[in-house]
């Protein structure tokens, strides 16, 4: 098991909290909940030890743009693919908007 973890520069807070995802096989959830102004803190559990370059390039290459909602997620692995991982970061945001909360 490896625990990393990661801050980005972000808009204003998110407006409430989400969960896209289950942990099992292969799979994983993202939880997501308001965080300061300016800053997303993102811990990452995973079941594979050793990607963490793999983990640095996606975070970078999904919250490297335009700042998102300020917010604290947790992220629970079980061997997801990259695409799922942004897949499920991207589900969490979206329920916001659903929401009517980013």
């Amino acid at each position: 098991m490896e625990q990393r973890e990661y801050t980005f520069a972000a808009g204003l807070p998110a407006a409430g909290r989400a969960l896209a995802g289950v942990v099992g096989s292969g799979d994983l959830e993202v939880l997501l909940q308001p965080h300061a102004e300016g800053l997303i803190l993102i811990v990452v559990n995973t079941s594979v030890d050793g990607k963490g370059a793999v983990w640095d390039a996606l975070l970078a290459r999904v919250f490297g743009g335009e700042p998102l909602p300020a917010a604290s997620i947790i992220i629970n692995d079980c061997g997801a693919t990259p695409g799922v991982v942004r897949m499920r970061i991207e589900q969490a945001y979206e329920e916001l908007t659903s929401q009517g909360q980013a």
